[in-house]
C-alpha cells in the first residue's frame, strides 16, 4: 500500500464522486477508479459501493476513513515538526528593572529585546539596585540596570547607557518665580533620607556629599516612595534631589506644590548601566545578548 492510495482513498470519500475528486487530484477519473480497486484488492474489503449515478462508502470504507485521514495528517506534520525542532527554541530572560527608568531607556531596551527576539524573550523583573545586582550575581537574573556605582563585584561587567542630570526637588511655592537654585538657598530645608535598606550607592554617596557642601539638616522618612518624599516636600519641610528631566516617570509622584530646578552650583548625575556577569557573556549563555547590548548602547544616551 503507498500513501498514494490513501491520499486517492480520502479525495473520494469526501467528495463521494470519481470524477469530482479526480479533478482536485488533477488526474483522470479512469487511473482513480484503477487505484482505487487496487486499494480495495490489497485490502480485502470493498471500500465503495458504486453504480452509474451514486457512490456511497461500504462499512469498510467507513471504517478506514478516519484511519486514512491520521495517517495522512501525521505523514503532512513531518515537515514542520522537523522544523519546530530543529529551529532554536526561545530562552526566557529576565531583567531587572529599578524604578524611575526613563522612557528613552525604556525605547532603547525594547530595541535590544527586538534585536535578539529569535533567540530570546526579555522579562522586566522591578526591584531595587542593591537586590538587582544580587540577584544577578546568583544568576536569579540574567541582567539589569543599575544605578551606578553598583556592585563591586570583579565577576560583574557594566555597561554605561544613560546618563541623566538631577535638580533640586523643592517646595513651588518657595522658590516662585526661581530658574535655578543655590546650595546656599536650601540651607534651611532639611534633606529627604531614604531608609538605608532602600536607597542605592549613589545617593549615599550624595547626602555624603551634601552634608560637606553645607547641607546638614536631615530628616529619614521609613517610606521610600517617591510619592511620601514629594508630601514631605510639597509641606515646605524638606528637599531632595531627583531626575531634572519633566519626562522622567519620577515627576509623575509631584504633588502641586513641588518642582524641581536645576542647581546653579552643583551638577550631580545619575549614571544608569547595564550589568550582567563576564562568565555569562564571554562564551556563556549571554554572549549574543552582551554583543547586541554593546551595538544599541554604543552611545550612551544623556539626558
Amino acid at each position: 500500500m503507498e500513501l498514494l492510495h490513501l491520499r486517492y482513498f480520502v479525495a473520494v470519500a469526501q467528495e463521494l464522486n470519481f470524477s469530482t475528486a479526480a479533478r482536485k487530484l488533477h488526474m483522470a477519473a479512469s487511473p482513480l477508479s484503477r487505484r482505487i480497486r487496487d486499494l480495495e484488492k490489497e485490502l480485502g474489503h470493498r471500500l465503495f459501493d458504486r453504480d452509474t449515478h451514486h457512490v456511497t462508502l461500504t462499512a469498510a470504507g467507513t471504517a478506514l476513513l478516519p484511519i486514512a485521514r491520521g495517517v495522512l495528517e501525521q505523514v503532512d506534520s513531518i515537515q514542520w515538526r522537523l522544523d519546530e525542532t530543529a529551529r532554536p527554541r526561545r530562552a526566557t530572560l529576565l531583567l531587572g528593572v529599578p524604578s524611575g527608568v526613563h522612557p528613552d531607556l525604556r525605547e532603547r531596551l525594547e530595541v535590544l529585546a527586538e534585536r535578539v527576539s529569535d533567540r530570546f524573550e526579555i522579562k522586566r523583573w522591578p526591584g531595587g539596585t542593591d537586590r538587582l545586582v544580587d540577584a544577578v550575581c546568583d544568576g536569579r537574573l540574567a541582567l539589569t540596570l543599575a544605578r551606578l556605582p553598583a556592585g563591586g563585584d570583579p565577576a560583574l561587567e557594566s555597561l554605561p547607557v544613560m546618563s541623566e542630570r538631577l535638580g533640586a526637588v523643592v517646595p513651588r511655592d518657595r522658590f516662585a518665580g526661581r530658574e535655578s537654585v543655590a546650595l546656599t538657598d536650601l540651607a534651611e530645608l532639611a534633606y529627604v533620607v531614604s531608609p538605608a535598606g532602600m536607597t542605592n550607592a549613589y545617593f549615599r554617596a550624595l547626602d555624603q556629599q551634601l552634608s560637606e557642601l553645607g547641607i546638614k539638616k536631615r530628616i529619614q522618612i521609613s517610606s521610600a516612595t517617591f510619592d511620601g518624599i514629594s508630601e514631605m516636600v510639597s509641606s515646605g519641610l524638606a528637599f531632595s534631589v531627583s531626575m531634572l528631566d519633566q519626562r522622567s516617570p519620577v515627576h509623575n509622584y509631584h504633588l502641586d506644590n513641588v518642582t524641581v530646578l536645576p542647581f546653579s552650583d552643583f551638577h550631580p548625575r545619575l549614571e544608569t548601566g547595564l550589568i550582567w556577569r563576564k562568565d555569562r557573556a564571554q562564551g556563556g549563555d549571554l554572549e549574543e545578548v552582551a554583543a547586541a547590548a554593546r551595538e544599541v548602547f554604543a552611545e550612551p544616551l544623556r539626558r
